[in-house]
């Protein structure tokens, strides 16, 4: 009888050995792509670096003007990146902006797939009428010039901060996760599980949780780290041209706008610069960092 459960026992440990967990694939994907894992080690450098940093800075200090400091160059009378035309210091607010764009994108990304993933599995679940009715609002929201209503309603929006313009990012985003997770939703309804799970009077919110979603999650987390790229740079492209984030809230947006006066753009450049290159790094770092993890998702393209 013990040599029988040994036995059984040698044929789990080989069976593990054979299907390696998820967490073992992502590090041996990582580990085949140096440069995957130099973004991921990058990127999570800088979001230390940041958060820690901004811990020193004061936002009214940063944000106060005095013209006697005005267009400092780096090193002069104490300030390491110099100051901008009100005699801001460009140090302070390269890490403030670095910060408020972090989470304002971050932000954006979990309310936006937060949502998305309700409303995708209660259609992709469901279907029939539920399915037409919510897919013609998704299909109408999509065809919309999402970028030029968010300038408008930040225009129109009375008492504007950082919070709102959130708000109104995530009523026009939210759409492209839900028609994603309403793909994958009507995908695993037709397999046994859910049929069974249907059968023996499972709760359906229980099977939407508790069978679809946990099925679906790699391909969500995968989602979710590439959107926060593309959440970052919409709040950083309309901070760019004013319609972003309110005056007095540092952004990567608003030091490169200082890039639109021609002498700012030709004679200091130690103004724009160091944030264009942050913005660059980090939309690399991820971007590339959530390839490796795509790969990771598909057993076809594993480079591991």
């Amino acid at each position: 009888m013990s040599k029988k459960k040994e036995m059984e026992k040698d044929a789990s440990l080989n069976k593990q050995d054979i299907t390696p967990s998820a967490f073992k694939v992502i590090v041996r994907e990582f580990k085949k792509d140096k440069l995957a894992t130099f973004s991921f080690i990058l990127f999570v450098t800088i979001i230390l670096v940041v958060f820690i940093g901004s811990l020193f800075f004061n936002l009214e200090e940063v944000m106060k003007v005095n013209l006697m400091n005005s267009y400092l160059k780096p090193g002069e009378q104490g300030f390491i990146l110099g100051t901008d035309q009100g005699g801001r210091p460009l140090l302070g607010q390269l890490f403030l902006g670095t910060r408020n764009s972090i989470l304002i994108g971050a932000s954006v990304t979990f309310l936006t797939n937060l949502i998305g993933i309700i409303v995708g599995l209660i259609i992709g679940f469901y279907g029939g009428i539920v399915d037409n009715i919510i897919m013609r609002i998704i299909d109408f929201i999509q065809v919309l010039p999402i970028l030029m209503l968010i300038i408008v309603f930040v225009t129109l929006v009375p008492r504007y901060n950082a919070f709102t313009f959130v708000i109104i990012m995530t009523v026009f985003y939210w759409v492209g996760i839900a028609r994603l997770v309403r793909s994958k939703a009507l995908s695993e309804g037709r397999r046994d599980y859910i049929s069974a799970s249907k059968t023996m009077g499972t709760p359906s919110w229980k099977i939407m949780f508790g069978g679809i979603l946990p099925n679906i999650s790699s391909i969500l987390i995968i989602s979710a780290i590439l959107d926060l790229a593309g959440n970052m740079g919409i709040e950083i492209g309309l901070t760019f041209l004013g319609f972003g984030l309110p005056d007095g809230v540092p952004s990567l947006g608003t030091l490169i706008n200082k890039a639109l006066d021609p002498t700012v753009l030709r004679d200091r450049m130690y103004i724009w610069f160091p944030a264009s290159m942050v913005v660059l790094v980090l939309m690399l770092s991820i971007n590339y960092a959530g390839q490796a993890l795509r790969r990771a998702s598909d057993a076809k393209q594993r480079l591991g």
